[in-house]
């Protein structure tokens, strides 16, 4: 919680003419697509050690037919060295659509614009491998529809609790239901009930680091599921507050939670 502003250091001489050219910045620039270079020098955040890209292209290297759903603004898939032919990407949010057309399109990939609802708009065993990074939603019994008997979905999924630090710094205290989804063994539970063979499972907590409150701005426009609703105006009063312990302080420190699950259809 923050101080009572009778205990709050106060602001240096300058501090809220940098604090409105870090927010003003921050909420000028284009958040489309899901590439986060904006942020280098202003944030960190640690990887997971299994390495989903390196992974995701060594299938895609194997594989007849493959499905990325939910790409993005295709940076992901665009990065793999051999793609299959075909290879197919949905996604739903139109600049994205935009973004990943003009991206993957020179690598023979075509990209469907989908409302990231069931059902999938393939037939049924149409691919041998599907992928997804950070899915909102997983819709399993879809996934395994798609999927060819002897197929594989590999999928890096945010995990629970993911940067609740910054989280409930705006929204407060978070009910354990809301803390507690997106739990890897929820995934698995849905994967086997619809009839997938889990083969790998692992989950990791990474050290996540905020530097500027530019930083916290542009990331919160981005990864718009966070703090629902999401504007400076709405939290200026807030962010002002971070902004200062950010100054005074050093880094605002977040743990993200991520999770590795591949899931193959019996033969």
């Amino acid at each position: 919680m923050p101080a009572a502003p009778e205990d709050r250091t106060p602001p240096e001489p300058g501090e809220a003419a940098r604090f409105d050219a870090l927010v003003a910045e921050a909420d000028a620039v284009s958040v489309d697509g899901w590439d986060f270079s904006w942020l280098d020098g202003r944030a960190t955040e640690e990887r997971p050690s299994w390495g989903y890209a390196r992974l995701m292209g060594e299938r895609m290297g194997r594989a007849r037919a493959a499905l990325d759903i939910q790409t993005g603004g295709g940076e992901v898939l665009a990065s793999v060295p051999k793609l299959p032919v075909p290879t197919v990407a949905t996604e739903s949010w139109p600049p994205n659509i935009a973004r990943a057309t003009a991206l993957l399109h020179p690598r023979g990939a075509v990209v469907v614009a989908d409302d990231d609802e069931p059902p999938l708009p393939f037939g049924d065993a149409a691919f041998d491998l599907v992928v997804s990074r950070h899915p909102v939603t997983t819709w399993w019994q879809e996934i395994a529809r798609v999927l060819a008997p002897g197929g594989t979905y590999l999928s890096q999924q945010v995990g629970p609790a993911s940067v609740f630090e910054l989280v409930e710094y705006f929204l407060g205290p978070q009910p354990p239901e809301v803390r507690g989804a997106r739990d890897p063994q929820r995934a698995r539970a849905d994967a086997e009930a619809a009839g997938l063979d889990v083969v790998d499972l692992r989950a990791e907590r990474l050290r996540t680091e905020f530097s500027d409150i530019g930083a916290v701005v542009y990331f919160l426009r981005k990864v718009i599921w966070m703090v629902p609703g999401f504007t400076v105006e709405r939290y200026r009063p807030r962010l002002a507050e971070l902004h200062h312990e950010l100054e005074t302080g050093g880094p605002f420190v977040a743990h993200t939670t991520r999770f590795l699950i591949e899931a193959r259809k019996p033969a």
